[in-house]
């Protein structure tokens, strides 16, 4: 379930119910290297074993405030929302309910900062008003929160008016005010770590680095979506030499996040669709890849030079 207001603009924020059908598949669909994902999930399970129990914030600090970073398309936003589904699910024993509520920066600080400064507000009033519910677990999705430093820095130098500021540091503010909340966890992402405001870094408590794919991640990303062609019968064959034919093309990727990896497999299949054969023979479909990915790896190069 979604919940969203109808005015004008569109709302600085979505609802989700938890678990939700929307988020089925992306844990088992995010690939990546080390334990990242059982890392964070761990993480988020002591948050909620710490609140069970009371521990004093102020004398074991922590701030219940993780921040992914790293290049775009790599799944960060997919990688909290899994996260939130995995551990809604994983506690549904001590919370009657669980809900994500995303955040998206670049609406929330619209440029009339007039404007901001309610809608600010009217998000966490929102917010509070579902933890109000200490039986409701609320897990709040802050996406690409570096627009908070550019908001800030715009301020400072005149380019923006100076309430900006306040706007930003009332942001701060709700932020720390939620950490009072046992049942509220605050997830992040950010395309620019550097660019990220230091008062936000200091109040977060794990920082996790997404970066691009490894040559195995890439492998077993392209075999995950062979695996789901060959399933529905899309696809012909493919056992034989699965493993050296995906081996070959993930070395052809270096370079690709997640999100374009998972993208090739269907251009593939569109550029040999054809009405009179809707299935297609795993060795000609694995050098036709290579083509696909040969034209991404231009056009992508093209676009990062423009």
């Amino acid at each position: 379930m979604e919940d969203g207001d109808s005015a004008e603009e569109a709302s600085p924020y979505q609802l989700y119910t938890l678990p939700n059908i929307q988020f089925k598949s992306l844990w088992s669909s995010l690939i990546y290297d080390d334990r990242i994902k059982s890392n964070l999930l761990q993480y988020l399970s002591t948050i909620v074993l710490f609140s069970k129990h009371d521990v004093d914030s102020n004398i074991v600090s922590h701030n219940k405030i993780v921040l992914l970073n790293g290049p775009p398309g790599t799944g960060k936003t997919s990688l909290c929302k899994a996260l939130a589904q995995k551990i809604s699910i994983r506690f549904n024993h001590i919370f009657h309910s669980s809900v994500l509520i995303e955040i998206n920066s670049h609406s929330l600080f619209s440029k009339w900062f007039s404007e901001s400064g309610k809608l600010v507000m009217k998000v966490f009033d929102r917010i509070r008003e579902t933890a109000e519910d200490s039986e409701c677990f609320v897990i709040v999705l802050i996406d690409e929160v570096e627009s908070l430093t550019a908001a800030r820095k715009a301020a400072l130098s005149g380019a923006e008016p100076s309430d900006s500021i306040r706007v930003v540091n009332a942001f701060l503010t709700q932020l720390d005010r939620l950490k009072t909340y046992k049942n509220v966890i605050i997830l992040t992402t950010s395309n620019l770590v550097g660019a990220v405001d230091i008062a936000f870094i200091d109040r977060v408590d794990i920082k996790q680095y997404i970066g691009l794919p490894s040559l195995q991640a890439r492998a077993v990303i392209f075999r995950s979506c062979i695996d789901e062609l060959i399933k529905k019968g899309l696809m012909k064959g493919g056992h034989q030499g699965h493993d050296q034919s995906l081996q070959e093309v993930a070395k052809l990727a270096e370079g690709l996040s997640g999100r374009s990896l998972r993208r090739i497999p269907f251009l593939t299949f569109s550029n040999m669709y054809s009405k009179s054969a809707q299935s297609v023979q795993y060795n000609e479909y694995m050098d036709a890849m290579k083509s696909t990915l040969a034209l991404e790896l231009a056009n992508t190069s093209k676009i990062e030079k423009l």
